[in-house]
């Protein structure tokens, strides 16, 4: 009966796959011993767009490059390569695309690696209402919203990763899972300690992000009974206590606790110590499990069409009165919509954003005085693109000519393109921010195992 390691060491190479690394810091993951390679394939970082179509942000030349060097360390150190959330937002078609890329390469290269997909991707019609309950700040889901949703994903824990190991598996391609859940996999069917598992999973999600110079490459964790050790792959990099500890304040409410599907990490009681210049040694996590598994569920539906227009202002005379010439180009689209094409408030909406002024922090932007310049967007959005490009054109000669009250000339502004307005088709919002109550952690995924040996 095969016996559970020490410790188990995991190649984190990058925070995203289709980001690109160094090929030299994956080599060198393996010459210290990794036992499995975890990279995440995707984030909601991006917007709503990429889970409502179900799409990718990345390039498929960028993924099938990644992917190329990862597949080789794979098959060379005789370890798995897990890839979560892939596709971006790890929807079926996404885990699909990314599979279909892989198989490509394995032809290609001629690697003998059995490959898994598992499938997120949920039907509204199977979701139990009264199982499900918001996350804040959002509220009780109906059905008609879950009924909207073009694409509704479920984030797995570690659960099903680890199952399609266990049958076999090389290579995982995983849909949407936890950050953490992609490393936490192995180490976990090894026999390590939950606490300093999710912990250092949670470290290692982005890769080079944990480290003092995030730009060259990524880390390798080694996690034993007590406790886990970070080190970068590049020997020029370092982590530090500091950078190490920084990291449980990225993406999470409070940097001692953050929820999984199966429970909550604490870290509250951990020390992080220097081991030399370059690595650190973390202990005192733990893992507190919970009552009841959860699935958190992400869904996105089109809420409108929009179309866009962009024009650049340097006049000094309209930036020294910046906010009452963008009132009056507020005043002057409704008004002019109203007359030209008879359409109320109601029927469409816009947006002007400030590039240059206002358009990041908003009222939150500490600076003062006229800007130098300032790119104007116009984002309209209506129930169809015709509409939303109709309007947008009504305010085409605004966005070229509109003078402040007091100029007794018209000013030229500058848009960007030719022509002005750019059709940006279906827009769309996340609606979801719920979980659902599972009776089982691998309930909601489908696990395929492909017998190509």
């Amino acid at each position: 009966m095969a016996t559970n390691p020490d410790s188990v060491r995991i190649l984190v190479p990058v925070g995203m796959l289709g980001a690109g690394f160094p090929p030299e810091t994956v080599e060198r993951g393996l010459a210290l011993g990794a036992d499995v390679i975890a990279v995440d394939g995707g984030s909601t970082d991006s917007g709503p767009y990429y889970l409502g179509t179900g799409t990718a942000k990345t390039a498929r030349a960028a993924v099938a490059r990644d992917l190329r060097l990862l597949l080789r360390a794979a098959a060379t150190a005789g370890i798995p390569l897990i890839v979560g959330s892939c596709g971006t937002s790890g929807t079926d078609a996404g885990v699909d695309w990314v599979a279909g890329i892989t198989r490509e390469i394995l032809a290609a290269e001629g690697l003998d690696l059995r490959l898994a997909t598992i499938y997120s991707s949920q039907q509204a019609a199977d979701l139990d209402l009264d199982r499900i309950r918001p996350l804040p700040p959002a509220g009780d889901l109906d059905r008609v919203t879950l009924d909207s949703c073009t694409n509704i994903v479920g984030m797995m824990g570690h659960e099903p990763i680890a199952a399609a190991l266990t049958a076999g598996a090389d290579v995982v391609l995983a849909g949407r899972a936890t950050d953490t859940a992609v490393a936490a996999a192995y180490p976990l069917l090894k026999g390590m300690p939950a606490g300093p598992v999710w912990h250092a999973a949670k470290i290692v999600e982005c890769g080079g992000q944990c480290t003092t110079n995030p730009r060259a490459g990524g880390v390798l964790a080694t996690v034993d009974a007590t406790g886990f050790t970070i080190e970068p792959l590049d020997p020029t990099n370092a982590c530090t206590p500091t950078s190490v500890a920084a990291h449980m304040l990225y993406e999470t409410v409070n940097p001692f606790t953050m929820r999984e599907p199966a429970g909550t990490i604490e870290v509250g009681d951990a020390v992080y110590r220097a081991l030399d210049e370059r690595r650190v040694r973390v202990e005192g996590s733990r893992f507190e499990p919970a009552a009841q598994h959860t699935i958190k569920l992400e869904g996105a539906r089109i809420t409108g069409y929009e179309t866009m227009s962009f024009t650049a202002i340097r006049d000094p005379h309209i930036l020294g009165q910046i906010d009452t010439w963008t009132a009056l180009l507020r005043k002057m689209i409704i008004e002019w919509v109203a007359g030209t094409i008879g359409l109320g408030e109601g029927d469409y909406s816009f947006d002007i954003r400030r590039y240059g002024y206002d358009a990041i922090l908003g009222d939150l932007d500490p600076a003062t005085g006229p800007p130098r310049e300032v790119g104007v967007m116009l984002l309209v959005r209506a129930a169809d693109q015709a509409t939303a490009t109709a309007v947008a054109k009504v305010a085409n000669p605004l966005m070229l000519h509109l003078p402040t009250p007091d100029m007794d000339y018209l000013p030229s502004l500058a848009f960007a393109t030719s022509p002005a307005e750019t059709e940006r088709g279906a827009v769309y919002e996340f609606v979801l921010n719920h979980v659902v109550e599972v009776s089982s952690p691998t309930s909601l995924f489908r696990v395929c195992l492909e017998d190509n040996r």
